[in-house]
């Protein structure tokens, strides 16, 4: 049943357009696993992506008369940039599909290789539908992103090249799966050769359309309002037909992970290759890592398949904040403390030399305070421990490192105070970022200021910055500045900033 697949992957044109990219090792990956992991890096392809592969593999093959007409697809993404760039290489016309709502940036990118971007609708189904009808209305040839035998064909020379470049006993190969066109091809040319090495597909868990065909034996439709938006690229709601077909034969497993793991993920393929994944190409790191730690095997070697790098430049912060959760290396606590001077510096005794990678609060209550706290968590550490410490000094705790809302908003929403608050004066400090430099300052401050609010998040930059309030007022200020000179970070009072005015009192 593979052989017909491994013959097309075998005849297939695609170093036309397509690099034979390379397999590159991660050490500090591969030390922290215990295992040597290898990166197969296709986000090096021209476009970024391996969907190059197929798009042309398709593409090349129709008949000069289909070739006059031309071709259409409808993505927002990978596949647009390599169905438009194989077009532009053979002289081509494409057309694609794209949903209203497409970023510009994206728009461009396809307009620069020469096609013809359409827009219509503002979803995916919304662009096919329109695709395949602008292919029959006008006799353009459309080009599946991953349900098509040639396109597969394609997507296997990555298995191929595996093979020939590590040539030695791999444990396992781990692809990131979307609408399975990749791990297919994969999959196909890898167990024809060499069945003993596992295929392991991995899936956001919003999009795990491979996991649900497997569990029910046949193809199983997600419900659209439920996929996961994070990793858009690999965002499916069914598995494609030929893909599921051969999937069922050559895969071993499939794994699902979270956002936070995905963002570890992005942040592992950073440290070791200085080159940004996007999160559907970060998905074979972070199932690889899944894996091992799953399995408990070690001293093995493992590919993971780096898919794509094109991610968008304005969501790296979002990918920054959340890698370190990924990682399992920060917990998000929210802690109750009491409400009178000197709080903070017990608390922290408490938190130890643990450093503190953000500290949310604000006055609310005259008898407690609410606090919202990232801690790092360094080796040998764990969130239970660090629950542990807590739950012995008496304080009632909420661990909040798992809840989406706290992570993605109320982080971000610590807001105003009461009317009974009294009078406040606001400070802005920056100090050099370092390990318990936030320590030193709050036990710098000591209990003689009752502190009402508080803004502080570790951003990896050379100086940490906080948002500090204390209880004071004007008749105050000059015994307060003494007291933070002494301190000796540098500050600037922003009792007067029409942003504090508006959003904080």
């Amino acid at each position: 049943m593979l052989e017909p697949i491994v013959k097309k992957i075998l005849s297939t044109r695609v170093y036309d357009v397509a690099i034979e990219s390379p397999l590159d090792e991660a050490p500090n990956l591969s030390a922290r696993l215990g295992n040597r992991v290898l990166l197969k890096r296709e986000d090096l392809q021209p476009v970024f992506s391996y969907k190059l592969r197929g798009s042309y593999n398709k593409i090349v093959q129709l008949p000069e008369a289909q070739r006059a007409r031309g071709v259409v697809a409808a993505s927002a993404g990978n596949h647009a940039q390599g169905v438009a760039l194989a077009a532009r290489r053979l002289g081509i016309r494409a057309h694609i599909v794209m949903g209203r709502n497409t970023p510009d940036i994206k728009i461009r990118a396809v307009r620069q290789l020469g096609a013809r971007v359409v827009l219509h609708g503002d979803a995916y189904d919304e662009a096919s539908a329109h695709a395949r009808e602008l292919a029959d209305r006008e006799g353009y040839e459309f080009v599946h992103p991953f349900d098509d035998i040639d396109v597969i064909a394609g997507q296997g020379t990555v298995g191929m090249e595996i093979i020939n470049q590590h040539g030695g006993q791999l444990h396992a190969v781990v692809v990131p799966v979307g609408g399975g066109g990749l791990i297919a091809g994969i999959g196909a040319y890898v167990k024809y050769l060499k069945p003993d090495i596992r295929v392991i597909g991995v899936e956001a868990e919003g999009s795990a359309c491979l996991a649900a065909a497997m569990a029910a034996g046949r193809r199983v439709r997600l419900p659209a309002k439920t996929l996961d938006l994070f990793a858009d690229g690999a965002s499916v709601a069914q598995v494609g037909k030929e893909p599921f077909r051969i999937a069922r034969r050559c895969v071993d497993e499939v794994i699902t992970v979270s956002t936070d793991e995905l963002c570890g993920a992005i942040k592992d393929i950073f440290d070791d290759t200085r080159s940004i994944a996007e999160p559907a190409g970060a998905l074979g790191v972070a199932g690889a890592k899944k894996y091992v730690d799953a399995s408990g095997i070690s001293g093995q070697e493992l590919v993971a398949v780096v898919s794509g790098a094109n991610v968008n430049f304005d969501r790296l912060r979002h990918i920054s904040e959340r890698a370190e959760l990924g990682e399992k290396r920060e917990a998000i606590m929210a802690v109750t403390i009491p409400e009178r001077p000197g709080s903070f510096r017990k608390f922290c005794r408490v938190i130890g030399k643990r450093s503190i990678t953000e500290f949310n609060y604000r006055y609310s209550d005259p008898r407690r305070a609410n606090v919202y706290v990232g801690v790092q968590i360094g080796a040998g550490d764990s969130r239970q421990q660090l629950a542990a410490a807590l739950e012995t000094a008496g304080y009632d705790f909420t661990d909040m490192t798992e809840n989406e809302v706290a992570k993605l908003h109320v982080r971000h929403m610590v807001g105003g105070r009461t009317a009974d608050a009294g009078p406040e004066l606001l400070y802005r400090f920056e100090f050099p970022e370092r390990p318990g430099a936030l320590l030193k300052f709050l036990l710098g401050l000591g209990s003689r200021w009752n502190i009402t609010l508080f803004h502080y998040r570790n951003h990896g930059a050379a100086w940490g910055r906080v948002l500090a309030g204390f209880h004071a007022g004007p008749g105050d200020r000059q015994d307060l500045n003494r007291f933070l000179d002494k301190i000796g970070y540098r500050y600037v009072e922003e009792t007067d900033n029409p942003a504090y005015e508006m959003f904080l009192r």
